[in-house]
């Protein structure tokens, strides 16, 4: 008899989560909500720890552990602009 993974408690954006031990952050914030974590994959926002510092969605989660998501900056030129990916 196989014995399953032990779950583990985490927190995004403030809402408990248990994810199977060996979790990934990416995991983590698609089990609070599908549509956020897509929103990681295209690029529109990013996974933070607890100190606000970005990181990669394959960090592997620990019990405790608190992620927060927030919003992708574009950046402005001088001209008030919005930067955009060039399409060429």
């Amino acid at each position: 008899m196989t014995e399953s993974p032990r779950a583990v408690r985490v927190f995004v954006n403030a809402h408990g989560v248990d994810v199977p031990a060996g979790s990934s952050a990416i995991n983590a914030v698609r089990l609070w909500s599908a549509d956020e974590a897509s929103s990681v994959t295209r690029g529109e926002s990013v996974i933070t720890d607890s100190r606000g510092l970005p990181i990669d969605g394959a960090t592997r989660v620990s019990a405790g552990a608190i992620f927060r998501l927030i919003p992708v900056r574009k950046r402005a030129d001088a001209a008030g602009a919005a930067d955009e990916p060039d399409d060429a």
